[in-house]
Order: structure tokens, then C-alpha cells, then sequence
């Protein structure tokens, strides 16, 4: 096997990428609520020998009448993702677990402690998928009034990843020694104190969970902006993105990878996966008929909700000809790069309102292909052997199906291919993805008042 490897990720957002995939008869409906069907689907993923499995999140339903949020599964009642990665590292054993959590609404101290503790019940299998709060319907769960402005809260995210680490620093490796007749339960030169003091956050440390088993969790970052581009060059292990087709990805590959090394970091530690929703089967005529199913079925009320949801700024796109041209829209304070790819598209394309919704209707835009296992094979070695990506987060239309799918007919390819592992080097997510363990920083020396 080449010493550079394909990663895959496995997305597993509820009932599948797809907005009407739920629909399907062959979908397991319940799989936002059911801890079994996560489960289910991470060992599913963990026999394909995936990197890892990740759970997106979202702190508040979208903006919508109960009538169209009722006509999709969409962000709808799912569990907490640390809760449910919990129950999934104790029915797994190597498959990297990874969750979205936001610095917006959530305090680094608890963050550290959770994922801290995330790794350490898994064995070194822990990775956070840090993001800003993109919803603006959040604001209005945690006593705001507006969201904050997307600068301001990546300004907040880049000091508050900083305090994460050093609170995961907080204790040196070994330090609980369990002298027993010596009296002595950890070795005091071992703590630190990270006695953050900075613009958004005043943090005194130390953590109170031992140092992660893999140091610190692994880091992921899916921003796509100057500002989010910039906070993962500086700060992540691994870059979601969302692309779509060969050429942007490898555009963006070389900018994110450039941005890498200008903060002085090998830009071949930094793993980039962007998003890819296949459609696969035996032939592309059946692939493209699995397609054209799932399409037939996405109701046009909630294909208009969702788009003013994403890229409508705040307007209601319900009054507007579903037939007719995308009106122009305002840039909003949420997805800033996903609502631009979008509506550039839909310029460049002279999409409809219908043509737009039921493109990203088909796996929320992201980079989709529809063919036969050869041919979605073929694509996936082209973007790895040509600077397009490092791996891929593969977002299934419809779960379980999909991602068996993927994993019978696809990863057998590239495992023949000589471009994917057929088993598992070593134990630990940092082990998968052929990231290098954290040094230590050590806090300055403290006491600490009882």
C-alpha cells in the first residue's frame, strides 16, 4: 500500500443526505432517535475499515411553520451527538467518532471536558468538528436576539480552540502513578495551569480529565471563508469542504494546503475530505434511476422552505414563480460560502427556484456522482491522485442503504486499487488518518486554591 492512503469519512445525518430520502421504503425512518440505527450504521462503516463516522448538529430547528417542518426529517429531534457517541464507542472498537459542536454556544471549559472524556471512554477514537453556529433560529435558544456577525464569531472560535488545548494540556502524560504505599495518587509536577485571560474568555484551568489518550481530540473544521480557511490552516488536523467537481476542488486543495504552510505547518499533516453523496449501484442506468426516484419524491413546500432557510437571506421564497428565475438575494450571516456556491450556480446555470431546491435537495450540495461502482470509483482515484483531496466524507442519500451500498460496492475497488486499507494500522483515530500525537505545551507551574 503507498505511504499516502485515502481517508473516508462516513456522515451519518439521521435518515441520509438526501431531503426526501426518508421517504424511501427502504429507509430506517427512525434513524435520528434510534440509538440502535447509529450503532447499526457505525459498525456498518467500522467493517468497511472508514476513518471515522461523524455526527453534524444543530441547536435549533429551522425557521418553519410546524406544517412544512413536519414534511421532513431534515435537523428534525435528533440526539446530541456526544450522548450519542458515548453509547457508539462501547459498540465499536476502531472507528474514529467525531461531532459538531459550536463555539458560539458552548464554553470551552465544558467542550474540553466532554471531549476529553469522549476520548478516553474510546480508547483515542475522539474528534470535534468545531463550527460557529450557522443557524440563525440558535440565537433564540441561548437568551440572544440576533446572531452574531460571522467575523465576530470566528474571532471567538479562534481564541476559544486555543483554550481548548490548553486545558486538554493541562496534565503531562503519565500522571497517574497509583502509589498506593507511597501515598501519592498523581505526580504533582504533573498539573498545570493554563490560567487563560483573553479578549472573549477567562478560563483558570486546569481541566479535571487526565490528558486525552491521543493528546488531544482531533481537530476538524469545515469553514470555507477567508476567516474559516484561516482558522483551519492555523488550527486543524482535517478540513471538511464542500465542492463540487474536480476543478474547484483542486482549487481549493491548493489554497487551503498554501494557507497551511504559510502558518508554518507541513501542509501534508492537514487532511482535506471534501463532502460526496453517491448515488451507486450495479449500472449507471440503475444509479441514475435510484436518482430520479428519490427526486420524484421531494415535496416542493419543503424544497422552498429549506432554500430560504439556506441561501434566502431571511426572505420567504414562497412568493416567488418555483418556475421561475432565483431573485437576488442578501448575503447572510450564516453559511457564507455554501449560500455564494449556490446562488453563483444558479447564475452561471440560469437555474429555476424548483431547479436550485432539488439540487440541493440531492445532498445539500455537495459534490454528487451517479453511476456505477467503476465509475464512482474512477472519480474518487482521480481527485486523491490529483491534488484534489485526501480523502472524502461520504454523505448517503438514504440510511442504512446507501452507506452499505458504498461500502459492498465501492471500497472493495479502491482496497484492489492499492488507495484504501484493507484493515485497521493502529487504534486510535490520529493512527487512521496518519496524524502525528500533540507535544505537550506545558501551563506554567501554579498553585492551585482549594
Amino acid at each position: 500500500m503507498p505511504a499516502r492512503t485515502l481517508s473516508l469519512a462516513a456522515i451519518l445525518s439521521a435518515t441520509g443526505s438526501h431531503i426526501a430520502g426518508w421517504r424511501d421504503p427502504a429507509c430506517a425512518a427512525d434513524g435520528a432517535v434510534n440509538i440502535r440505527r447509529y450503532i447499526e450504521e457505525a459498525q456498518l462503516a467500522e467493517a468497511a475499515k472508514f476513518d471515522l463516522v461523524f455526527l453534524a448538529d444543530s441547536l435549533a430547528l429551522k425557521l418553519a411553520s410546524a406544517d412544512e417542518l413536519s414534511r421532513t426529517s431534515n435537523s428534525i429531534a435528533m440526539l446530541e451527538p456526544m450522548t450519542a457517541l458515548a453509547a457508539m464507542a462501547m459498540m465499536t472498537q476502531r472507528i474514529g467518532l467525531v461531532a459538531t459542536v459550536s463555539t458560539t454556544y458552548t464554553e470551552p471549559y465544558n467542550l474540553a471536558r466532554q471531549f476529553a472524556s469522549l476520548d478516553h471512554i474510546s480508547g483515542g477514537r475522539a474528534g470535534w468538528n468545531l463550527v460557529t453556529g450557522a443557524n440563525p433560529a440558535e440565537a433564540a435558544n441561548f437568551s440572544r436576539t440576533s446572531q452574531a456577525a460571522h467575523d465576530d464569531r470566528y474571532a471567538r472560535a479562534e481564541e476559544y480552540i486555543d483554550v481548548a488545548k490548553a486545558l486538554w494540556d493541562s496534565w503531562d502524560d503519565g500522571a497517574l502513578v497509583v502509589n498506593k504505599p507511597g501515598g501519592r495518587y498523581f505526580r504533582p509536577e504533573a498539573l498545570g495551569v493554563p490560567n487563560h485571560q483573553g479578549q472573549h474568555f477567562t478560563v483558570r484551568g486546569p481541566l479535571n480529565v487526565m490528558r486525552p489518550p491521543q493528546g488531544h481530540p482531533v481537530i476538524f473544521q469545515a469553514g470555507s471563508s477567508g476567516p474559516g480557511v484561516e482558522l483551519a490552516a492555523r488550527t486543524a488536523d482535517c478540513v471538511f469542504t464542500q465542492q463540487r467537481g474536480i476543478e474547484p476542488a483542486r482549487e481549493f486543495y491548493a489554497k487551503l494546503k498554501a494557507r497551511v504552510a504559510a502558518h508554518g505547518r507541513d501542509p501534508d499533516t492537514v487532511r482535506l475530505l471534501p463532502g460526496l453523496v453517491p448515488f451507486v449501484a450495479a449500472s449507471q442506468a440503475e444509479a441514475e434511476d435510484k436518482f430520479a426516484q428519490l427526486q420524484a419524491l421531494v415535496d416542493p413546500a419543503v424544497g422552498i422552505q429549506i432554500l430560504s432557510a439556506v441561501v434566502g437571506g431571511g426572505i420567504d421564497l414562497s412568493s416567488y414563480d418555483i418556475d421561475g428565475p432565483v431573485p437576488e438575494l442578501p448575503q447572510t450571516e450564516g453559511m457564507q460560502t455554501f449560500q455564494a456556491n449556490l446562488l453563483t450556480a444558479a447564475r452561471l446555470e440560469g437555474l429555476t427556484l424548483r431547479a436550485l431546491y432539488l439540487r440541493y435537495a440531492a445532498g445539500f450540495g455537495h459534490w454528487r456522482v451517479i453511476g456505477s461502482a467503476t465509475q464512482v470509483a474512477d472519480m474518487i482515484e482521480e481527485a486523491f491522485t490529483t491534488g484534489a483531496a485526501d480523502g472524502f466524507a461520504i454523505s448517503s442519500p438514504v440510511l442504512p442503504g446507501s452507506l452499505r451500498d458504498f461500502a459492498e460496492l465501492v471500497v472493495p475497488l479502491l482496497q484492489r486499487r492499492g488507495l484504501f486499507r484493507r484493515d485497521y494500522a493502529g487504534a486510535t483515530l490520529r493512527d487512521h488518518l496518519g496524524l502525528a500525537r500533540p507535544v505537550r505545551q506545558a501551563p506554567a507551574a501554579q498553585a492551585i486554591a482549594v
